[in-house]
């Protein structure tokens, strides 16, 4: 990230499925080795998540550079996916998605955010813990993985 780029969201629609699940499978891929098969968010079904779901892209001068996955629940948004295209990881964009999801809990009056991890991911893990998420609950998951349940509450 770059103090002269301009920032902005757009939510995404169905002409953007084909590439809001090539990003994913994209940002993903390098859990790959880690766990020994694909992570599920390169495997969903992102014509149907586009229309069902938020999904916000995140671009930079103009150009898509991450995108989240939104739902939200009675009480609380519900993070689906996170990701940022590979070529602009560790710049930043990771805690920009995660305040737009903070943004539209407090739009909402939910005053939760709740999402999973792979334990696996322990980067992104440590990155959710540094914005104030906490950790639920972890529960088993194939091939001896395991499920890491995080929250973090939101403060109008």
């Amino acid at each position: 990230m770059t103090a002269t780029e301009a920032f902005e969201f757009r939510r995404a629609g169905p002409a953007d499925a084909a590439d809001v699940r090539a990003m994913s499978r994209e940002a993903y891929a390098k859990w790959i080795p880690v766990v020994g098969r694909e992570p599920l968010p390169m495997r969903a079904d992102y014509a149907l998540a586009v229309v069902e779901h938020e999904v916000d892209l995140l671009l930079a001068d103009g150009v898509v550079v991450g995108l989240i996955e939104m739902m939200a629940r009675d009480d609380h948004v519900w993070i689906e996916n996170v990701a940022v295209v590979p070529a602009r990881q560790g710049e930043g964009f990771g805690r920009r998605l995660m305040a737009r999801a903070e943004a539209v809990a407090v739009a909402r009056g939910l005053g939760c955010i709740r999402l999973l991890t792979n334990g696996s991911f322990a980067s992104n893990v440590v990155l959710y813990k540094r914005l104030g998420y906490r950790v639920d609950r972890e529960e088993p998951f194939a091939q001896g993985g395991t499920t890491v349940y995080m929250s973090k509450a939101i403060e109008e």
